[in-house]
């Protein structure tokens, strides 16, 4: 990190106050609640409650009930009386939260468990019965690969191929009877696939990871931020450094990070067996270690600034000193880092960020992979921070010797385990089988502990500390430092001036480059020139995408079919970049979202001038994504395909077919189907990885960026901009691409979103008397982003400038719009910046194209926008008119549109707009919805500006606040 940003990071932050850990919950089946937990984490006697499927087992099945793996590698039979090997659900009454049947139904495993989870956590930290701040309290909610629903609905979808290619062979099969049954055979499956996969047209929310944070946020009424993330193995860690960025930033009061992992699918742990990361047990400092089991497990912590913490009289367990990441950019498959160069990075800076010595650490909590090599390159970078501390004196563990590897929520569990233990003032004990040969630590300042113990005081009279260590398979490394709360104690520093007071001083963010791949406009100077052309890029959605015969047909909601087959869609690479060096099989195991985030890259980076020089330091990566990648769904959807085959003998009308003969028939069914069963390749998880989008970014372009997938429905890729303009301000990087991307031109979105009633029965015409919905769109857009003066100083070209970013919940419904919650989100937005909303010329509107969506939207901008006197009306568009509604990329192409806007000096039009829609009160602002092109001349005095919203499911709203950059301005 450079002095300048080092400076920068201390002016902007102030004090960099640390984080109060003020609320705790813990869900694993090995230990069900906080003090469960606890005498968990004390145990000296134990056997493995981690479960795995075998690599093989049916996907969609989950582990396997009726044995469990221990760390010896035996498997036991399973004992009712012992803790479950799994997370159970049923027993969670989802109508205490208020939640109807008929949604209910739709929910996904982990939404159920986290809801419970957020309970116990605001429980835990009083707040159940005292109120908590809910309008500046946060929602963040991490999990990894697909859900059960997510799974259970891409199966139902797909499964019209299976039935239809059972129609074919029985149509062509020997025995007259089976022929002439042929179309009764298909009618009869598909009713009993009707009745087994159930359906709802709820599914589409139900399924989704950011309906999660959503849900918790309408529940409990917490109306600040909201958003789901993925970041590997990592992923607890970094919901807790975004965490720590908007407690200091001052744009949130309290966060609630949450994080779970559940094994929904054998299709995961064959992608691990096939990477070689799998064993039976979870041996942390094994000297011989193989790999690791994986454990489910639900965490969640409520945060608060110190001060608040304890003038609000809040239970303390620990505070949070820092949190530093780097990652080791390496082209190829992911795999964990072994550089002890990196790691040391990672470590060293985490102790410089905290302001406290190495040698005042008397616990590390490790990563404790199981992998061997891994391991030792973990020791080593702690050995090189720590060289010269008397040897012993400071004590390692790791949670996996009890929970095995719990994945998206290993941090949190690391985490929660090192806060009770400077609660309680005891080091837990590290946990082995006998006999297993442990790493040598001789000679090093390190041991590991086999009994529970008093944790000494602090180091010269000062507090206890500890830190916590991790790591993930796409080569980030995380270091997060902690120490006890003493309330006898004086604060380390002075408690920092009100956040909100410093708000309007936070610096610009300047945006350095940008790229596009949407529908007719594979990069953004197409793009601009679409939206001049008058003329929209929806049309039928190719056949390869969307299969007419299985998924359409029109009139009707349908559980299993769209009424519309129109799209923006794109065409997808078939190839990478030319300058990548990317093998076939590789590339074929991506999903196809990685391999378009891969070709706007390369638009993305040539922008920089020769001048501006090469990218360095620590950057970031996050990319608005849907969590729950396509490849990943279908290719379980495939697997569980042959499960069918049972439900086939049983049907009547093949009851006159023998046993062989059944076999036969459902044997060609497979073979006309496809193959579902091909080996998996060490490259097959990455495809599964929404993290996968950017960390293929940053390995590919050899960039130290941390990697992140942020999910806020179609409000993500501005939460992805939110998160990256938060690290950017804490000084925590040097520059940061974000953007999104997602390709909702296919059957399974379709379908879902068709059968909740939410397409357009022909196409999107925002703010149209006539609108009806939305069309789907395939979209990418991703951005090059600076702090504005390292972006001046370093020559770089600048496009535009971020000023402000507000973000809200409305807390009340997960479907319908709210016009409280989105105008809250405005002015949170111009809460940070110096200038008024009559000084906003241009309204890059989210642009729903239904009625309600479009009426609520005019009528938050007029409560925010309205009521001051205006040199002219603000001009109001969407880019939606042209692309269609691009899910997780639609704010990305907001921003894009409004940036070009203001290097063009030209207000775009919307297109397809017939007549404006009397109930939108656009004579409040005014305002203005154009059909044509128009000038934009420089406002006297002032820069252009302009305003993007996007809005999501559950309630989520974002407003950014966009700025012509002119030379010697700022």
């Amino acid at each position: 990190m450079t002095s300048e940003s080092e400076a920068h990071r201390s002016q902007a932050t102030d004090a960099r106050e640390p984080i109060a850990i003020v609320g705790i919950a813990a869900l694993y089946p090995q230990a069900r609640g906080t003090d469960a937990y606890w005498d968990l984490m004390k145990a000296t006697s134990l056997h493995c409650g981690c479960a795995i499927p075998a690599p093989g087992g049916a996907a969609g099945s989950g582990p396997q009930h009726g044995a469990r793996w221990n760390h010896c590698g035996q498997t036991q039979p399973f004992d009712p009386a012992d803790p479950a090997p799994v997370l159970d659900s049923t027993a969670i009454d989802v109508a205490r939260f208020g939640i109807p049947p008929a949604q209910s139904k739709s929910m996904t495993r982990l939404q159920t468990l986290m809801l419970e989870t957020a309970r116990m956590c605001l429980t835990d930290a009083g707040y159940a019965e005292r109120p908590l701040q809910t309008d500046r309290t946060d929602v963040i909610a991490g999990t990894c690969f697909g859900l059960d629903r997510q799974y259970a609905n891409a199966l139902r979808i797909e499964s019209g191929r299976y039935v239809r290619e059972l129609e074919n062979a029985t149509a062509a099969a020997p025995r007259g009877a089976t022929r002439r049954n042929s179309a009764e055979t298909g009618r009869e499956l598909r009713s009993v696939l009707a009745r087994r996969m159930g359906g709802s047209p709820h599914d589409r929310v139900g399924e989704m990871a950011s309906t999660i944070p959503a849900r918790i946020a309408t529940v409990f009424k917490l109306r600040g931020r909201t958003l789901a993330l993925e970041s590997a193995d990592v992923t607890s860690f970094i919901g807790i450094w975004h965490a720590l960025n908007s407690l200091r930033g001052g744009v949130s009061d309290a966060v609630l990070v949450l994080a779970g992992q559940l094994q929904e699918s054998g299709l995961l742990t064959d992608a691990l067996a096939a990477k070689g990361l799998l064993a039976p047990g979870t041996h942390p400092f094994a000297a011989d270690g193989r790999g690791f089991a994986l454990g489910e497990g639900v965490g969640a912590l409520l945060l608060k600034r110190r001060s608040s913490a304890v003038q609000d009289g809040d239970r303390i367990y620990a505070s949070i000193l820092d949190c530093s990441q780097r990652y080791d950019s390496r082209p190829g498959t992911f795999r964990y880092s072994t550089s002890v160069g990196n790691r040391h990075e990672a470590v060293s800076a985490a102790y410089r960020a905290a302001g406290v010595p190495v040698e005042s650490i008397q616990y590390v909590e490790c990563a404790g992979s199981g992998i061997s090599r891994e391991t030792e390159s973990e020791i080593a970078s702690l050995n090189r921070q720590f060289n010269g501390m008397p040897a012993g004196s400071v004590a390692l563990g790791s949670v996996r010797d009890r929970l095995g590897h719990t994945f998206a929520n290993a941090g949190l569990a690391s985490l929660t385990k090192v806060a009770l233990a400077l609660y309680h003032r005891r080091i837990p004990p590290h946990w082995a089988p006998d006999p297993t040969p442990q790493l040598d630590l001789t000679g090093t300042p390190f041991h590991l502990s086999p009994t529970l113990r008093n944790w000494p005081p602090g180091v010269s009279g000062g507090p206890r500390r500890a830190a916590v260590g991790g790591a993930s398979l796409t080569g980030a490394l995380v270091h997060l430092v902690l120490e006890e709360h003493d309330a006898r104690r004086p604060a380390r520093t002075a408690p920092p001036p009100p956040p909100r007071a410093r708000t309007r001083d936070a610096e610009p963010i300047a945006v350095i480059g940008a790229g596009a791949y949407f529908a007719g406009s594979p990069d953004a100077e197409s793009f601009w020139r679409t939206t001049l052309s008058g003329r929209d890029r929806i049309g039928p959605v190719p056949e390869s995408r969307f299969d007419r015969e299985l998924h359409f047909a029109e009139g009707a909601l349908s559980l299993t079919h769209s009424y519309t087959d129109q799209g923006g869609h794109v065409p997808l690479p078939e190839a990478p970049p030319p300058q990548l060096r990317i093998t076939p099989l590789r590339y074929a195991a991506m999903d196809a979202a990685q391999r378009v985030a891969l070709t706007v890259a390369s638009e993305l980076f040539p922008q920089r001038s020769r001048s501006a020089g090469p990218l360095t330091g620590p950057g970031l990566i996050v990319v608005g994504s849907n969590l729950g990648l396509t490849r990943e769904r279908r290719l379980n959807a495939e697997r569980a395909l042959g499960t069918l085959a049972a439900e086939v003998r049983d049907l009547s009308t093949l009851a006159h077919l023998s046993a062989a003969e059944k076999a036969a028939l459902t044997e060609e069914v497979r073979e006309r189907y496809g193959p579902t069963d091909q080996p998996l390749s060490p490259a097959d998880l990455d495809g599964y990885l929404a993290s996968g989008v950017a960390a293929l970014i940053a390995n590919e372009f050899h960039l130290d960026a941390l990697p992140i997938a942020v999910e806020a429905a179609c409000a993500s890729s501005l939460a992805a901009l939110d998160v990256a303009v938060s690290a950017l301000r804490s000084g925590a990087v040097e520059y940061a691409v974000t953007g999104g991307v997602e390709l909702a031109c296919n059957a399974r979105d379709m379908v879902l979103c068709s059968s909740l009633g939410l397409l357009s029965h022909n196409r999107i015409t925002p703010f149209d008397a006539g609108a009806d919905g939305f069309t789907p769109g395939d979209g990418c857009a991703l951005f090059l982003l600076k702090r504005h003066t390292d972006a001046v100083r370093d020559g770089d070209v600048i496009l535009g400038l971020l000023r402000g970013v507000g973000a809200s919940n409305d807390a009340k419904s997960l479907i319908a719009p709210d016009t409280a919650g989105q105008a809250a989100a405005m002015r949170q937005a111009f809460s940070q910046v110096d200038f008024d909303s009559a000084a906003v010329d241009y309204l890059e509107a989210h642009g729903t194209g239904t009625q309600v969506g479009d009426r609520v939207e005019i009528a938050a901008a007029a409560q925010v926008y309205g009521g001051q006197e205006r040199t002219r009306p603000l001009r109001i568009g969407s880019a939606k008119s042209f692309f269609g509604h691009t899910f997780a990329a639609a704010g990305a192409a907001g921003l894009l549109r409004a940036l070009l806007a203001i290097r063009e000096k030209t207000l775009p039009p919307n297109v397809n707009l017939r007549t404006v829609n009397p109930a939108l009160d656009l004579a409040a602002i005014p305002a203005v919805i154009a059909t044509e092109p128009s000038p934009w001349p420089a406002p006297p005095g002032r820069p252009r500006r302009a305003g993007v919203s996007s809005f999501g499911t559950g309630g989520i709203n974002y407003h950014l606040l966009v700025e012509e950059h002119l030379d010697g301005s700022r």
